[in-house]
């Protein structure tokens, strides 16, 4: 585009040095060879000579008497004005026309449909061309959930309102496989989709079964989407199992969800080829750490260590280390390995499995900071001072030896004296995890005082039992040794991420962009009414300000539920490759460096760091690092979205599942969300269930959507977030994920 603009400004003006020359009173009307001689116009270009005065005579500015030389058209002053006149009319109609295509042109956008299972659905766009556009049943244009699509704007756009379009073109389809339950009839078959967002059921013909059975969990590869009349069609290419077996549940969501189940025999067989053992050839150029006393500190259950911490203290200097494994040793650059990481993206934690981003080979195994071992690590060795400031630090290659293998619920016990017993089993231990307490604070303090926003919500634990059914589901709070490992590894990536971008390299950070104020404006409206102190501005808020808010709810009853509002108006925090700061966490650098076993970012930076220390980046190790990062970034932020998605939507069906044995009983709870259906309950345990409007039967409620609240037009009485009610267990759905109350009174 801007070779054409410069070719035509470069024609203008020739034109123009043509034309005066041609109008000039001393000039004698000449042939073109002649005009090229005297303007010097070289024999090779002599065709772009004859192209202007073509020009010009189109134009009516010149003519070619009868002897064939060029001279200027001799117009009168009247017929020139009439004649600048006309130009400027002709000028003016076009740009009309070129302004009216444009805004035709800017109505015409292209995302991905967002399917909705009442029938309509969203478009979402980039972030250039704004918020998700809204597009109705009718307009749907055939398009299923997933698909890349062109829509086309509605004309008129209400202020606050959502944007409203209409699907004009499917580019790309999104879903080719669909997991789904298997419904045979006579002679022929239906595949009902587990995903609620899609919407029409696929016809399976007799010799398309694959052996599958009535109410089968099914895999069905989409051959004919069908039409408005018609049913989309399809062939059944995998049988998960029948949904009473155990695990088929979560499978057919992973699958759903796109989750690759298997890791393919190339990889399987690039695994087996590592060694399990080091040997004194590994620790050429490493730092010995091995005589450094340090633990790993993790969940019971958990099984890939990827990080062991240290600590020792001189006066009030401590010095921390954090000892990451160095996978990116046994993971070379796009080797099979490395390919089928990076298309994973990120370890998947379901609630009865984990899918690994790396075979258990090496994520159970070599790559794992198993105590009593040798290990190969990046270790990041920070002094820090009694005011919680890394005050100098290195990076290094090492080689170490966890002496323990820690566990989040001992070291809580050691700290808070709750086991004499423990307290004995890891006496020489002892003193370590209370500096370690000590640090740990300093730290908090530090990041609370810059501004450091805590969302304090607790994850949700779900208890199976041997055949995959729901026993308990409780909520799984941080205690002092989750804070500690939380603390330290922040710490650690905070000062990774300012030694990259201070070194101007190509680097992977986790950026979390500042809130869009056009969400968070409704939401400090909401939270200012509810009685806490909001400075209400449209300028950009800052963490502290958000910070003050959540320290004003804290201990209230609504606290969670306007916590939970803040964070769903802030942005999703992401991978980029620019150092852009991270809003939640009010650091100006921060990436993600200790866990290159289960997150991929971490990996991809690891060579990058080792490729710095070893004196190798070179300018083509950094051209090649700029040409793939950016793709890295995209697809890690990607791939953890989905793991999200699956994480969530299992949890959501094990919690339907659990409330399914407690139908009819009676629970009190806290209402977590208001809307124009209903208000939604939150229990103790964390299990959500909607109450619906049209279950008050008492009167005819009507939403408040500024004040998120449900008001009974003539009793007047009024549900608002944060209010305590006694429900009912009324239906629970594992396939839809969804629980149902009703009030108890």
């Amino acid at each position: 585009v801007e070779a054409k603009l410069k070719k035509n400004q470069q024609t203008k003006k020739r034109k123009k040095i043509v034309y005066d020359l041609i109008c000039c009173k001393e000039y004698q009307p000449m042939r073109a060879k002649e005009l090229a001689v005297l303007l010097q116009v070289p024999a090779g270009k002599r065709e772009e000579l004859h192209k202007i005065l073509d020009m010009l005579l189109e134009e009516g500015k010149i003519t070619i008497n009868k002897r064939g030389r060029y001279e200027a058209v001799r117009i009168s002053s009247g017929e020139q004005e009439k004649g600048r006149k006309d130009r400027q009319k002709q000028e003016n109609r076009k740009e009309k026309k070129e302004e009216k295509n444009r805004k035709k042109k800017d109505r015409y956008l292209t995302g991905t449909f967002i399917g909705h299972p009442r029938g309509f659905g969203f478009v979402e766009l980039s972030e250039e061309e704004g918020e998700d556009v809204y597009i109705p049943e009718e307009e749907t244009g055939g398009a299923f959930h997933g698909d890349q699509v062109q829509i086309l704007l509605k004309k008129e756009e209400r202020p606050g309102k959502r944007r409203e379009g209409r699907v004009v073109k499917i580019l790309e389809r999104g879903l080719q496989e669909i997991v789904g339950t298997f419904q045979e009839s006579s002679g022929f078959g239906f595949v009902v989709p587990d995903n609620q967002r899609f919407l029409r059921d696929i016809f399976i013909q007799k010799e398309n079964f694959l052996g599958a059975r009535d109410q089968d969990k099914v895999v069905v590869q989409i051959r004919d989407y069908g039409t408005s009349k018609r049913s989309p069609e399809g062939k059944i290419v995998e049988v998960l199992g029948s949904p009473g077996e155990k695990g088929i549940d979560v499978l057919s969501v992973a699958r759903s969800c796109g989750l690759p189940m298997e890791f393919p025999e190339r990889v399987l067989n690039q695994a087996e080829k590592i060694r399990e053992t080091l040997n004194e050839g590994d620790f050429y150029g490493r730092l010995d750490l091995r005589d450094v006393t340090m633990v790993t500190i993790d969940g019971e259950d958990a099984k890939d260590l990827d990080d062991a911490v240290s600590l020792t203290k001189e006066g009030n200097l401590f010095h921390l280390g954090v000892h990451i494994a160095d996978v990116s040793n046994y993971v070379q650059y796009s080797s099979a390995l490395d390919r089928e990481a990076l298309r994973r993206g990120t370890s998947v934690y379901l609630v009865d499995r984990v899918i690994p981003m790396l075979p258990k080979k090496l994520s159970n195994g070599i790559c794992s900071l198993n105590a009593g071992e040798d290990r190969l690590a990046l270790s990041c060795l920070m002094d820090i001072d009694e005011k919680g400031r890394v005050v100098s630090h290195g990076i290094a290659e090492t080689v170490i030896h966890v002496n323990e293998r820690m566990t989040y619920t001992d070291v809580k016990k050691i700290l808070k004296k709750e086991d004499p017993e423990v307290t004995r089993r890891y006496q020489e231990l002892v003193p370590m995890f209370f500096q370690m307490e000590e640090l740990s604070a300093l730290l908090r303090k530090r990041r609370k005082k810059r501004g450091s926003i805590d969302f304090d919500f607790p994850e949700t634990k779900v208890e199976l039992d041997e055949d995959g059914k729901p026993v308990r589901i409780y909520p799984y709070e941080q205690n002092v040794a989750t804070r500690i490992i939380e603390d330290f590894m922040l710490a650690a990536n905070e000062t990774v991420a300012q030694e990259y971008a201070q070194a101007g390299l190509p680097f992977v950070y986790r950026t979390h962009e500042n809130p869009d104020m056009e969400k968070m404006e409704p939401v400090l409206e909401i939270v200012h009414r509810a009685g806490v102190k909001v400075k209400k501005s449209k300028e950009e808020i800052q963490p502290k300000e958000i910070q003050k808010i959540l320290k004003e709810l804290e201990g209230t009853q609504s606290e969670p539920f306007f916590s939970r509002l803040i964070l769903r108006s802030m942005k999703q925090a992401k991978y980029t490759t620019q150092c852009t700061g991270h809003f939640g966490l009010a650091a100006r650098y921060y990436c993600h460096f200790t866990s290159p076993i289960r997150r991929y970012p971490d990996l991809q930076i690891h060579r990058i760091i080792k490729e710095n220390l070893r004196g190798k980046m070179t300018e083509a190790k950094i051209r090649h690092y700029e040409e793939i990062l950016d793709q890295v970034a995209l697809q890690s932020s990607t791939m953890e979205r989905r793991a999200q998605e699956a994480e969530r939507e299992t949890v959501k069906m094990k919690k339907a599942e659990y409330m399914e044995n407690h139908i009819g009983e009676v629970f009190e709870g806290v209402i977590s969300g208001v809307t124009d259906w209903g208000f939604y309950v939150e229990l103790p345990n964390t299990v959500e269930g909607l109450v619906h409007v049209n279950a008050l039967t008492d009167d005819y409620y009507i939403y408040d959507p500024a004040r998120y609240t449900l008001t009974g037009e003539k009793n007047k009485r009024s549900f608002a977030m944060g209010q305590t009610v006694t429900v009912r267990v009324s239906e629970a759905d594992p396939r839809e994920r969804s629980v149902d109350f009703v009030l108890a009174e």
